[in-house]
């Protein structure tokens, strides 16, 4: 699929060469990448900003009347009842004792909702984190599937940076970037430190605004806001060695490097060399309008995406607890 076409030539090897990589810090079969600086102490961290027992889930609604917010290409959800009252009163189906029940299925991509990436969801040069090889995805991931994250989890100190609140905006334009030093300066306006490996969320307002706006504006000229690429952005993400970072956009990031052409950059050089885990589609107006309250930004945030076998990603309703 191809958003749109440039009058250079893109190439993410070349954007990327030089930049730090991960592989082989935690072994030559890691499948689970920064989620490794998650140890024990950054999960007590988390639990000590436990203050007041308010939790928050940040899942979009699956099968909303609205719709659904989808990447370009992908398509909405399908619900579908196998068995429900209507059978019974068709006489097509009965149980002993009078007992009813309604049954059903849901066809659906797995990164159709707030989700995961499995750390070889993207790649360049025909490997994967990790070295692995591309040749393992065909037919189902073998190496760096999203089911090493689910069996691990995602536990630790979070901080949610409110990046639209911080520029006076309900959402951020589309198209509309910003990069880490954005991020420090919205963090102290906020009050509150980011530290080194601390779950990172940023609030654009952008699947917020797809709930109230009409389907065609939202993808017209399809570009949503997010962190822009730079070098030293990535410097910066391997420096704090962040393990896990969740937007409430698609995909984390402005879909195109504006110098390059390179699409989806940061996939590559946050997901595929340094192991960061992705979560997108994530709904965060309700929570930040909390820590705006109550000026508590930092929490415990618990995630563990669906336990799909050879999946590209899951499925996540991820919980903050304040």
């Amino acid at each position: 699929m191809c958003l749109k076409s440039s009058s250079i030539s893109p190439d993410i090897a070349r954007l990327l060469e030089g930049l730090p990589r991960n592989w082989g810090k935690w072994g030559p079969d890691d499948e689970v990448g920064a989620l490794n600086y998650l140890d024990p102490a950054q999960v007590l961290k988390g639990v000590a900003c436990i203050r007041q027992g308010k939790t928050f889930t940040l899942q979009t609604q699956i099968g909303h009347p609205k719709g659904e917010p989808l990447f370009p290409g992908r398509r909405p959800s399908l619900r579908v009842n196998v068995l429900d009252k209507g059978h019974y009163l068709a006489g097509k189906a009965h149980f002993d004792g009078n007992v009813e029940y309604v049954d059903d299925v849901i066809f659906m991509h797995l990164q159709g909702s707030t989700q995961y990436d499995a750390l070889g969801h993207v790649w360049y040069d025909d490997q994967l984190w990790n070295g692995y090889d591309a040749l393992s995805t065909i037919g189902g991931m073998s190496k760096a599937s999203i089911l090493p994250i689910a069996e691990r989890g995602v536990v630790g100190r979070a901080v949610l940076i409110d990046m639209a609140r911080h520029r006076g905006k309900a959402v951020l334009d589309k198209g509309e970037g910003f990069d880490h030093h954005d991020l420090l300066a919205a963090a102290s306006a906020q009050g509150v430190t980011l530290e080194p490996r601390d779950i990172l969320l940023v609030r654009t307002g952008w699947i917020g605004s797809f709930y109230e706006r009409e389907a065609e504006e939202f993808y017209r000229d399809y570009n949503e806001p997010g962190l822009a690429f730079s070098r030293e952005l990535v410097e910066w993400f391997h420096q704090m060695q962040i393990p896990n970072l969740i937007t409430d956009t698609m995909a984390n990031e402005v879909a195109f490097d504006a110098e390059s052409g390179v699409m989806i950059p940061l996939h590559n050089a946050l997901m595929r060399n340094l192991g960061v885990a992705f979560t997108e589609v994530a709904m965060l107006d309700a929570l930040a309008e909390d820590c705006a309250a109550d000026g508590q930004w930092q929490f415990l945030y618990a995630a563990a995406p669906l336990k799909i076998v050879g999946g590209s990603g899951a499925p996540v309703n991820p919980m903050v607890i304040k």
